[in-house]
């Protein structure tokens, strides 16, 4: 094992043990490290001995390759954290990163789907699938989608005791292991309890057969023991196609997209949708507020005084050619 390799073990470690780094994020982080110490090795550097000019023009080489803004300041931003690390560590005497400037990220709002969209979604999985079993499972994995917004790998791992005894409320596991608690809607509750019939009657057959039990409410014969996100992926661009609806545009996130949106339409609150979504802070939530516009807008048509007077000037509209 080489220094530089064995200091990104280290740092991985320390964001798995110290901060709870979920598996995703530090997979991301593992991902990105070796692309920058591949080309530290090519450039016969090392860590301990790299400039504030060689980092950046690892960046340059990253923008002449075509990267996305998004990619390299992630890549930038993982070569910050293990610089402070580090540098706390005591692994280098400065931090090299301490200075450097990124691309930023391009503020685009988040793709989502319409209510009418998402409906067709939910009308024809209770249709879809080779067998009765199939269908009620992908019926309460589009319901519970929907009504809560939790993340796919959230979804699908989800423990069967979080669904035992008609809940009206899931205990959800985030980013981090970090716990919440989200509602269900009453079609989401009915469901669930729908599929949680189906699951123990398989369960009883599994268990006469000298089968263990599976603690997962989705469970699966992978390695994982749950359904996987990729075959989650392809279910939901199926079930786009049979409602008609564009495959490109749906994704298990433009479907968490989509609930949070519908909820600050509908009149929300951006702070109550921060903890439906589980996010730390709110700024990252803020992305929805593009929503609120148009809902502005309404109210202001609605209960100011001069548009109400302009309404009843006009015999209720308030066009200014009259139709």
């Amino acid at each position: 094992m080489t220094r530089d390799t064995a200091w990104v073990d280290l740092f991985l470690e320390a964001q798995a043990a110290e901060l709870g780094a979920a598996k995703n994020t530090l997979m991301a982080y593992a991902r990105d490290l070796r692309d920058f110490t591949d080309w530290v090795k090519y450039q016969n550097l090392s860590l301990d001995n790299l400039m504030q000019r060689d980092i950046e023009s690892y960046l340059v080489q990253c923008d002449a390759q075509g990267l996305a803004q998004a990619t390299r300041a992630r890549r930038l931003s993982a070569i910050r954290q293990l610089y402070r690390f580090a540098f706390e560590e005591r692994l280098r005497a400065d931090n090299p990163a301490i200075r450097i400037k990124g691309p930023g990220k391009a503020q685009r709002l988040p793709k989502t789907l319409t209510e009418d969209e998402v409906g067709r979604l939910l009308e024809v999985a209770p249709q879809h699938g080779r067998t009765a079993t199939e269908r009620c499972r992908n019926a309460c994995l589009m319901a519970l989608l929907y009504a809560t917004g939790m993340r796919v790998s959230e979804l699908v791992s989800l423990p069967l005791a979080a669904a035992r005894g008609d809940p009206q409320m899931l205990l959800v596991r985030g980013k981090g292991g970090k716990e919440r608690m989200v509602p269900l809607s009453p079609p989401a509750r009915t469901a669930l309890v729908d599929w949680l019939a189906l699951r123990d009657a398989e369960e009883t057959a599994r268990r006469s057969k000298g089968l263990a039990p599976s603690p997962f409410l989705f469970a699966s014969g992978g390695t994982a023991g749950y359904l996987t996100r990729h075959r989650f992926y392809n279910l939901i661009k199926e079930l786009a196609v049979k409602a008609h609806v564009d495959p490109e545009k749906v994704t298990p996130h433009t479907l968490r997209h989509a609930f949070a949106t519908h909820l600050l339409a509908n009149g929300a609150d951006l702070r109550v949708i921060q903890t439906l979504l589980g996010h730390a802070d709110i700024a990252t939530t803020e992305i929805y507020t593009h929503v609120l516009e148009a809902r502005l807008q309404a109210l202001v048509q609605e209960h100011h005084p001069l548009a109400q007077a302009a309404r009843r000037k006009t015999g209720g509209n308030t066009s200014s050619d009259g139709q």
